[in-house]
């Protein structure tokens, strides 16, 4: 996974302590990691990095109320939440189930995009992108259309995994993320007409009604928790007969859970339900592990939808 996100407190002894900290924590002491981050956050009450880690720590302790505690101040000393804290307190059921902080997955993304690929495909067994692919492929035979599209939209796009995958049956890529440093590795790849640095709603909000034959979500949705709003956005921008795919993490449950991994998922039922209301139609909605995760498939969903002709 990505570098960890440091925010200098401004004061080089506390930013010291820090450091011998998380130096701690890696080789195990957390006691003593704890300690010196405690001495860290004395001479600079508001760094966000030392609360932060400490609440990992606490938690790591097994001391829940210490670790909301820490996550708390974490989120309060930095209200854009860069660090992710608000989906600890929510994992830890301190705070209702929300959106994710676009600070936070464009700082996460951000510091990951050198090696994403490399970290993807051979650490994780990435395959969302296949798996998108065979299924539009596959709904596209089934229904006896050409699976090749004018102009295709790729949010989450990432460095560009989806647009490879699809190269071929698509004339014109459009490809929106919220990480700039995404943008830049995608740009590199020479596959996309168009890319622009926006969050996906936002994205497709800036798109015309009808502009789009196929958008396509490889992995990006399991940052978002109600769907509605990218689904609706979605319909809209595609052509009639247009197609949505995409790939989501699930659980056995109902509704929507935040995930040990910090990724939403979303039951089965869910996804039928919030399709339905949307009034795109469903095609495909099958069991599929988009990558590993401690070295065991991740449960999940691959989707395609189409928007029905008028």
């Amino acid at each position: 996974m990505p570098l960890r996100l440091f925010l200098t407190s401004g004061d080089l002894m506390a930013d010291r302590r820090f450091e011998f900290a998380r130096d701690l924590q890696l080789k195990g002491d957390l006691p003593a990691a704890a300690d010196l981050l405690e001495q860290a956050i004395e001479l600079a009450p508001n760094f966000t990095s030392a609360w932060f880690t400490l609440g990992e720590i606490r938690l790591q302790l097994g001391e829940r109320d210490k670790a909301i505690a820490a996550f708390r101040k974490a989120r309060d000393s930095d209200p854009e939440d860069q660090h992710g804290a608000g989906l600890h307190l929510m994992r830890l059921g301190d705070t209702e189930m929300a959106e994710m902080p676009k600070a936070y997955v464009q700082a996460l993304f951000d510091q990951y995009a050198p090696r994403f690929e490399h970290a993807l495909i051979n650490d994780l067994g990435y395959r969302a992108p296949a798996l998108i692919f065979k299924a539009v492929l596959a709904a596209r035979v089934a229904a006896k259309k050409p699976a090749f599209f004018k102009r295709t939209i790729d949010l989450g796009c990432g460095t560009g995994l989806a647009a490879a995958a699809f190269a071929k049956q698509v004339d014109h890529f459009t490809g929106i993320d919220l990480s700039p440093g995404m943008i830049k590795e995608a740009r590199a790849t020479g596959l996309y007409a168009e890319l622009e640095v926006a969050d996906m709603i936002e994205g497709l909000r800036g798109k015309p009604d009808a502009s789009a034959n196929l958008v396509v979500a490889a992995d990006a949705f399991v940052y978002l928790s109600d769907l509605a709003a990218v689904l609706s956005e979605a319909k809209r921008v595609l052509v009639s007969g247009g197609v949505l795919a995409f790939t989501l993490e699930t659980h056995d449950g109902s509704g929507i859970v935040l995930g040990e991994g910090l990724r939403y998922a979303h039951s089965a039922e869910y996804v039928r339900g919030a399709i339905a209301k949307t009034g795109l139609k469903l095609l495909t909605l099958e069991p599929a592990s988009p990558r590993n995760e401690n070295n065991e498939p991740v449960r999940g969903l691959v989707i395609v939808a189409e928007k029905l002709e008028s």
